[in-house]
């Protein structure tokens, strides 16, 4: 058994590691040289939990290539996960999808066997059918005959890649064809266990399913933020009891409401939009996303607000920033809460200490010297008049009212409700808990 894996980002390394850690033969296939140099050696361009462990326990069964060739093509499978971006019009775009189906058919020419192409990248429905299956018979191939297409999207989420590639929800299979279809529900009954849990469907609808996915996730973030932004006008309440007995009810559930600063990331905010995007392309007017989203951006103007209410004026402020990843266990920073709330701030010409345990390099790229950089989160309080919790890594469960009394306002904005401080000293703010002035 031998796959091909083009796009060796968060989806396809992630996938990469788990395959061959099952003793498949796989090709991983990346036109950034830099990235391929460094996965020769074991060494990932990002942090993601037990990736670099996978990758060392499948490295002989693992080979990595710049360049799509016959070689790559001689495979069971051909998995594409290249990313597909937001275009300038905030529509998706599939140009690395073509760009890797255009080699694919070149080197078709010189193959006499039939691929089949797993679609796990990120797009938008009928992608299969009018780009994929497009571009192939434009150039004379013959569907069926020559190659196959596949849907099959992925529900990864960052910070728990591994374990999702591992133990996936459901393995949705969207194709036309049922008997390629179930050849690859074979290839997967192979490596995971047999409760594992399938879905049939065709193309099309197997693409509309990650989108809705998505889009109703981000939905119950931006519905139970709003509950938190609520409570907070409200003194004694609290959104965490809130939301607790609301993921009782077996129809809500709780996941995803966990209040916070706002949802970031690759996948939710570019996800909603490129779903708004096409439903207007289709003649449908996505209202209830369009107020998801705005509502999303809002929230930095909500932690803006508490600051000004408590600090009065924002210029010449030293302010902390803890977390900067847009979620915990990740170095991403796509859009990321927290990079917005520094952006703003930098305009009202505040001053910014920011510290988190894996995105530092990431933030390096985007303001350079513009914020000062703190190796360890407990200088953050030296430095600072009053400081932002942001991101809910663990370590900042160590921080203390004794901490907080360091800066020179002593004040502090818990957005995720991870401390219990009660030092009437201090101005404490959890986001989404009512306190009597």
């Amino acid at each position: 058994m031998r796959v091909t894996v083009i796009g060796l980002g968060f989806v396809g390394l992630s996938l990469t590691a788990f395959l061959s850690s099952k003793k498949i033969n796989v090709i991983g296939i990346d036109s950034n040289e830099k990235k391929i140099e460094n996965l020769e050696k074991n060494i990932a361009d990002f942090f993601e939990p037990d990736l670099i462990t996978f990758l060392r326990k499948g490295r002989k069964f693992q080979k990595f290539s710049r360049t799509i060739n016959s070689e790559s093509l001689d495979s069971d499978f051909i998995f594409i996960t290249v990313g597909t971006p937001l275009d300038k019009k905030d529509q998706i775009n599939l140009e690395y999808v073509k760009i890797v189906i255009k080699k694919i058919s070149h080197n078709l020419k010189k193959s006499s066997k039939k691929v089949n192409i797993i679609l796990k990248s990120t797009v938008v429905p009928n992608t299969a059918m009018t780009i994929v299956k497009t571009v192939l018979e434009n150039d004379g191939h013959v569907e069926g005959k020559e190659f196959e297409v596949i849907s099959n999207p992925e529900f990864l989420r960052e910070g728990s890649a591994m374990k999702d590639t591992i133990s996936p929800h459901v393995i949705v299979i969207g194709g036309r064809n049922h008997k390629v279809r179930q050849n690859l529900m074979s290839f997967y009954k192979s490596i995971y266990p047999k409760n594992q849990e399938y879905f049939e469907t065709n193309n099309t609808t197997a693409e509309m399913i990650k989108y809705a996915n998505n889009a109703f996730l981000a939905t119950k973030i931006s519905f139970i933020n709003s509950l938190a932004n609520i409570c907070q006008k409200v003194p004694g309440t609290n959104v965490d009891d809130i939301a607790n007995v609301m993921g009782l009810d077996p129809r809500i559930s709780g996941l995803f409401l966990k209040a916070g600063p706002g949802y970031g990331g690759s996948c939710f905010p570019k996800d909603v939009q490129a779903l708004i995007s096409f439903s207007k392309s289709v003649g449908y007017d996505a209202k209830l996303l369009e107020a998801v989203q705005e509502n999303n951006q809002k929230q930095v103007l909500i932690i803006s607000s508490i600051l000004k209410k408590y600090l009065r004026n924002l210029k010449g402020k030293k302010i902390g920033i803890l977390g900067l990843s847009f979620k915990e266990n990740t170095d991403d920073i796509r859009e990321s809460v927290s990079i917005r709330l520094i952006e703003y701030l930098i305009k009202k010409e505040c001053k910014m200490f920011v510290h988190d345990p894996k995105a530092i390099k990431n933030t390096k790229k985007i303001f350079k010297d513009k914020i000062k950089y703190v190796k360890k989160f407990e200088d953050v309080f030296n430095m600072s008049d009053c400081a932002v919790l942001m991101t809910p890594w663990s370590i900042y469960k160590k921080i203390s009212s004794k901490q907080i009394k360091k800066m020179k306002k002593q004040f502090f904005i818990d957005t995720r409700r991870m401390l219990d401080i009660n030092d009437k000293e201090i101005i404490f703010v959890s986001l989404g808990i009512g306190k009597d002035e």
